[in-house]
């Protein structure tokens, strides 16, 4: 069996680095990015070829969409179904589209995030505009066209679009190391634009944007950033902020509905539910008090997203709320990343403009350098079949005479009258006189006799006239360019003419959105939870009216303000802090909720070693004490933290705190091991240290020994512990110094 692999001896990196970047250069040239001439990436030409020779114009019946994906695929673009579709589907979708390219039939998706049907379901055919404005002119040579990847069939290499398409309608696509994202624009804009380049190519961006004044987005919006667009397309890259569109609607009981008309463009899809649970978590989260409902009305007549406040709410306000914690605002990134001379560049608008202008003169030319062939040709035949009619008697007896279609036409271009049979020597010497081109002669002998009827003579003498006044249009448009550049601009503004539309998208300078919490009256209040983790608050004068079931009930009693926090710490050097507003504020009896809900600490993987509250801590010094015996006094203040966890203590390996408390009178400190060893020594003997330290030493422990219990003294106040059957009093232990053993207390 003959072997014909291949064997390359080659450094491995170069390898893998000239397969990546040819990789690299696959996808962006000839997958992601649109072309900036056409605006269209190779999946979406592609298609709009295909539908083109299979004649699925718009004023042709539908096609299914699978007949329209299969033959994409088998003919131009040999990748899965599914990215064809896709495409397919998004040129339908006047949601996505500043201007639609395919007219859709049957589901092709929604605003909200449906997905379109199967294609073996749905049916399509092209839009007007794409047959007039993209496809017009293809069988004129305006464009290259190239192999296919079987070289079975031909494709062009770019579509002789008449418009900035890739401003019109923008682009997104993520190719290797760099991504393009270009918004849409308002077709009538864009094209007074392109005019105004074509009459002065040195005009500036800024003068460019006196007629786009910003991207117009198909779901409308207001563009907040108007003063940041200049430098945006000057350089290509930028980000677009946009908001929805707000409306206010009185309802019954003088209540105000928010109801939102117009969504910003990157909302789309499946973003609008996550809009509605967003603005939900505000209410769950006590962001805001003042919904009552929400529902989404929208419809195929458009977006109504409806928000019920109270009587008393500020509506103005609200709205600001849902601005800064929603996607109401949000920010389009911009990146106007295109295929410019075959290869990738971020382009400004005016690098665009002149990049389609460009293109627009090029096809141009062609198209008319073609034309004006096909009228000289014209012209040729015309004046040949003129020339005849006037000697029409002396063709007939050529024709008559020669003994074949040869024999005459000999005779016809070159005077050759061997062989022929005259009437008279008189038609023979004329008949040498004869001097027609091959082309007339063959139109001459083609001709049929109902030609030389008087009217079909004249006929032929006016399409003459018009062929001749075609051939002068042609050469002046192609022998100055003004005349060319009038011909383009004339074709742009019937197209405006038709199909442009008023802009959706407001674009000005608004102030960034401000929300005023509604401001609450400070107070003191009592925190309780229970052993099983249960949390809540309650006034001072029910906490007094239950103090002794309170405090029998309940691990963790103290005093907070109901504006401020409480501070957890575990075992594990967490801190966890909890917002007071975000507990339960009610009666005493209420159960209320597990203090895991409302905090980033797990029961299940940590336990609380000490809860107070952030006033509590900023008024004081916090002694730490872990399993091995490492200790230090950390200033309460740096637990004063915005995060909602952050690390309380830095642990060494398999250590974990034992005992964290607010110093205030304790004077002395009693470590016990589970040894048996107890070890009591000064408080000042800790030092003061950060809390990203480890500590100090405060006992030495035996190789398997760890600090069990920790006990604070203070002065002329007697401590005692039941130990071994008996009571310790741990003021009488000897008073010794840190970093020692202790003693061992025996039974």
């Amino acid at each position: 069996m003959e072997d014909n692999s291949r064997i390359i001896r080659t450094e491995y990196s170069e390898e893998m680095q000239k397969s990546f970047i040819d990789y690299a250069m696959s996808v962006i040239i000839a997958r992601a990015l649109p072309d900036v001439r056409d605006g269209l990436k190779p999946v979406q030409r592609r298609t709009l070829y295909d539908m083109h020779e299979l004649g699925i114009r718009y004023d042709k019946p539908y096609r299914k969409s699978a007949r329209i994906v299969g033959d994409t695929m088998g003919k131009y673009h040999p990748h899965g179904d599914s990215s064809i579709y896709d495409s397919l589907v998004v040129m339908s979708q006047d949601f996505k589209k500043g201007m639609p390219l395919i007219d859709g039939h049957g589901n092709f998706g929604n605003i909200e995030g449906d997905g379109a049907a199967a294609m073996r379901y749905t049916e399509a055919r092209l839009q007007k505009i794409t047959q007039e404005a993209f496809l017009a002119d293809l069988d004129k040579d305006v464009v290259d066209f190239m192999p296919n990847f079987d070289e079975t069939e031909k494709e062009p290499t770019v579509l002789p679009v008449k418009i900035p398409n890739f401003l019109v309608n923008g682009s997104e696509g993520i190719a290797v190391g760099m991504a393009t994202s270009t918004p849409p624009h308002n077709l009538g804009e864009v094209i007074d634009a392109m005019k105004a380049y074509m009459l002065d190519e040195n005009i500036t961006t800024r003068e460019l944007m006196r007629y786009i004044k910003g991207p117009d987005f198909p779901t409308g919006g207001i563009v907040t950033n108007k003063d940041e667009l200049l430098e945006i397309y000057e350089t290509g890259t930028g980000k677009i902020k946009i908001r929805g569109k707000v409306e206010y609607e009185k309802s019954k009981g003088g209540k105000t509905n928010v109801v939102i008309t117009e969504i910003p463009y990157p909302m789309i899809g499946m973003n609008i539910s996550k809009f509605l649970t967003d603005v939900a978590a505000l209410v769950e989260s006590k962001k805001t008090q003042d919904i009552v409902d929400i529902s989404n009305q929208s419809s195929k007549e458009g977006i109504r997203i409806v928000i019920e406040l109270r009587k008393d709410a500020d509506p103005e306000n609200f709205v600001n709320l849902l601005y800064k914690k929603t996607r109401l605002e949000d920010t389009f990134g911009v990146n106007m990343l295109a295929i410019y001379n075959g290869r990738p560049e971020t382009l400004g608008l005016k690098a665009v403009l002149k990049a389609v202008v460009d293109f627009q003169y090029e096809v141009a030319t062609r198209k008319y350098t073609n034309l004006l062939a096909k009228e000289m040709d014209r012209k040729e035949v015309q004046e040949g079949l003129i020339k005849a009619c006037n000697v029409i008697d002396l063709i007939i007896e050529i024709l008559r005479g020669s003994k074949d279609r040869n024999m005459a036409k000999e005779c016809l271009v070159n005077g050759k009258v061997d062989g022929i049979k005259f009437k008279s020597k008189e038609s023979k010497i004329m008949a040498t006189q004869l001097m027609f081109s091959e082309k007339q002669a063959n139109a001459i002998l083609e001709m049929r006799l109902y030609k030389l009827i008087g009217l079909e003579i004249e006929a032929l003498i006016n399409e003459h006239e018009e062929t001749m006044a075609n051939i002068y249009r042609y050469e002046d448009i192609l022998a100055r360019r003004d005349s060319m550049a009038q011909v383009i601009m004339n074709e742009l503004e019937e197209i405006k003419r038709e199909y442009g539309r008023k802009r959706r998208t407001a674009i000005e300078n608004a102030e960034e959105a401000v929300y005023k919490e509604k401001e609450i009256e400070e107070m003191e209040i009592m925190f309780l939870m229970d052993r099983f983790g249960y949390a809540k608050t309650i006034d001072m004068a029910t906490y007094e009216r239950n103090k002794d079931a309170a405090d029998a009930e309940n691990r963790y009693i103290f005093k907070c303000k109901n504006t401020g926090k409480v501070c957890l710490f575990t075992d594990i050097g967490q801190l966890h802090t909890i917002k007071v507003m975000d507990l339960p504020f009610g009666k005493f009896r209420d159960k209320g909720i597990p203090i895991d809900n409302v905090s980033n600490y797990s029961s299940d993987r940590e336990q609380i070693v000490f809860l107070t509250s952030q006033t509590e801590l900023n008024l004081c010094q916090v002694l730490f004490v872990t399993a091995q015996s490492m200790m230090k006094v950390v200033d309460g203040g740096e637990f004063d933290v915005s995060k909602r966890t952050v690390a309380a203590t830095k642990l060494q390996e398999g250590d974990r705190v034992v005992s964290i408390v607010c110093l205030h009178e304790q004077k002395n400190i009693v470590l016990q091991s589970r040894e048996g060893f107890f070890l009591r020594f000064s408080i000042e003997e800790i030092p003061e240290k950060k809390k990203g330290a480890v500590g100090v030493r405060g006992m030495k422990l035996g190789e398997k020994d760890l600090v069990e219990s920790v006990y604070y003294i203070q002065n002329a106040v007697e401590a005692s512990i039941p130990y071994k059957s008996k009571n310790l009093v741990l003021n009488g232990l000897k008073l010794g110094k840190r970093d020692s053993k202790g003693v061992k207390v025996r039974a």
